[in-house]
This record gives C-alpha cells, sequence and structure tokens, in this order.
C-alpha cells in the first residue's frame, strides 16, 4: 500500500511550486524544506507544480535541474510529474489552459475586470505614491482588444480572511500594493496569481507555504479566490516562513544566487547544517532529512536569517 492510499482525510495537501527560470538555489531550498516538514509531520502530501507559463524564461536546463536538486537532496513528493518528459506530457501550465479560460470567463461574467493599456511602469510608480485608483477603469477599453491587460476591480476596503498556520484565523485588508493587480497579461497569458490560484484549487492544494515576501500576494489571492467562487482556495491554510538574506537582499534567481548543486554537490551534509542552523537545531541533529524532520518544531521557526 503506498503512502497516497494510507492517508485518510482531512490531511495537508501543500506543494512545492518552483518556477523554471533559473537554476534552484538554497532559499528554494529553505522554502521546500519547510514544505516538505509540515507535510511529512503531519501523514501529508507533496504536490509537484511547475510554474512554467511564462515561457520566455523556461529553459529545458532549468526544469532538468528542478528535479535533479529535489531527487540529490531527498525531498520527495507525491504528486505530480516524476521525470522531465513526464511534465511536459502531462503537468506542464500549458496543459491548463482550459481551466484559465474558464475563470477568465467567470471573471469577465461577473464585471469583476476592466481593460488596462498602462505600462507597468506607470501604474508601479503610481502605487508607489500612494496613487492609484485604477486609472482605465472608467475608460470602456475592450477586454478582448490588442495589447490589453486584465485587472481585477479591489475598490473600497476588500477583506479577507485568512487562516494561518499553527496561529489560527485572520482578518486582513487587501494591501494598496494589490491594488486592481493583474489575472491577464496584455499577450493573454494568465498572470501568476490567476494561475496559482487556479491550479491549487485543481489539485486541492489546502495547505500552502511560501515566504514572507509573498504575505502580500496570499492575501491578494483570496481576494480573486473569493471573486472566482473558489471556496476550498479559500479554506485553505498558509504558512509564511521566515527569508534568507543575503548581502542585505533576499535570495533569488533574478539576483543570480548560487545553484544548490553548483556550491553544495560536494558536501551534503555542509548543506543539511546550514539548513538546520536555520530552523534552531543542533549540529548533531543534522546528519540527514529524517534526522532534521525528527528534530524539527515550528515553535523555533524565527525571524529572517542570513547567509
Amino acid at each position: 500500500m503506498n503512502r497516497l492510499q494510507k492517508l485518510q482525510l482531512p490531511a495537508p495537501i501543500t506543494r512545492f511550486a518552483p518556477t523554471p527560470s533559473g537554476f534552484l538555489h538554497i532559499g528554494n531550498i529553505y522554502s521546500f524544506l519547510f514544505t516538505w516538514l509540515l507535510a511529512r509531520k503531519n501523514n501529508g502530501q507533496i504536490l509537484l507544480r511547475i510554474d512554467d507559463l511564462d515561457q520566455e524564461r523556461v529553459k529545458p536546463e532549468y526544469v532538468e535541474n528542478i528535479f535533479r536538486t529535489l531527487e540529490w537532496l531527498g525531498l520527495d513528493w507525491d504528486l505530480g510529474p516524476f521525470s522531465v518528459q513526464q511534465f511536459e506530457k502531462e503537468y506542464s501550465q500549458l496543459q491548463r489552459m482550459e481551466l484559465y479560460e474558464a475563470a477568465f470567463q467567470t471573471l469577465e461574467r461577473e464585471g469583476a475586470v476592466f481593460g488596462c493599456d498602462c505600462s507597468r511602469k506607470l501604474v508601479k510608480k503610481l502605487i508607489e505614491e500612494h496613487n492609484y485608483e485604477g486609472i482605465c477603469q472608467h475608460k470602456g477599453l475592450e477586454l478582448h482588444g490588442h495589447d490589453i491587460s486584465w485587472r481585477l476591480k479591489t475598490d473600497g476596503m476588500a477583506v479577507v480572511k485568512m487562516k494561518r498556520y499553527k496561529q489560527g484565523l485572520s482578518v486582513e485588508e487587501l494591501p494598496y500594493s494589490q491594488s486592481h493587480f493583474v489575472v491577464r497579461r496584455r499577450d493573454g497569458i494568465p498572470a501568476y496569481h490567476l494561475a496559482s490560484v487556479v491550479d491549487d484549487g485543481h489539485f486541492g492544494v489546502n495547505t500552502i507555504v511560501r515566504g514572507e515576501d509573498l504575505f502580500e500576494s496570499s492575501v491578494a489571492q483570496l481576494y480573486l479566490a473569493e471573486k472566482l467562487g473558489l471556496t476550498a482556495f479559500s479554506e485553505a491554510e498558509f504558512f509564511h516562513h521566515p527569508l534568507i538574506m543575503g548581502g542585505g537582499v533576499k535570495l533569488s534567481k533574478s539576483q543570480r544566487s548560487s545553484a544548490v548543486l553548483d556550491e553544495f554537490s560536494q558536501d551534503k551534509p555542509r548543506l543539511l547544517r546550514k539548513l538546520g542552523s536555520w530552523l534552531a537545531l543542533p549540529p548533531e541533529a543534522c546528519g540527514s532529512l529524517d534526522e532534521l524532520l525528527k528534530a524539527f518544531s515550528f515553535k523555533r521557526v524565527g525571524s529572517t536569517l542570513s547567509y
């Protein structure tokens, strides 16, 4: 009997959700480790969900690196693709375009979106100045016109309820930075918020682990889920872990942070000790993933950490 057959609901269903726009760095692994620990501590399932909609940034070597890195470290998963070939044939986001299109139709039918021809630079500037009120909302631009993005209407004091893992229910106001956020890009491709919400709903994800820097995104996605009628997503639990900072900025692919396999391929024990230290675990408890799992407690999770 496999792991899935043994599960009894309700059990956590969470996910690794890498974007193949670069090689996995230690910040990615730190987040995946939190996900893995939460699932394995609670007899849960882990989905591997590779976000490849932005085809201009996707490269085959980045997709391959996801599988090689996770398998090298021993972070196993239960759902989704188990090879590059299976991912491309069955689990690429390109295979789920009909789901995203159905979400677009729901938002259009409900009058929840408006067309926008503003540049991202202009909107970013107005939001930073706290002076963005959805300037295209009353232009009456054709949603299906050329070079038009779709923005979600977020007028008023939008409030959502968030279930926070180990902390209970909180009430969160939609951050100003998420005012009238994009759900459909100018090229017709689903924006991150919409694709992520639809995917998590499709796969039954009920526990979402991500960095503290994505807290505002979580609130925005809960708001979007309400508009789409995705009650399962609205009931999901969220855990936002501390960030790993390097040189005063968070580790990221855009900052060209070192690939884990480049930095640690010859010294996995050093990587485990480093990860364990960020979990406030002593070196003697960091010899393997099983030891990390046995010693880990969410009570030890602290604040932002330095690399």
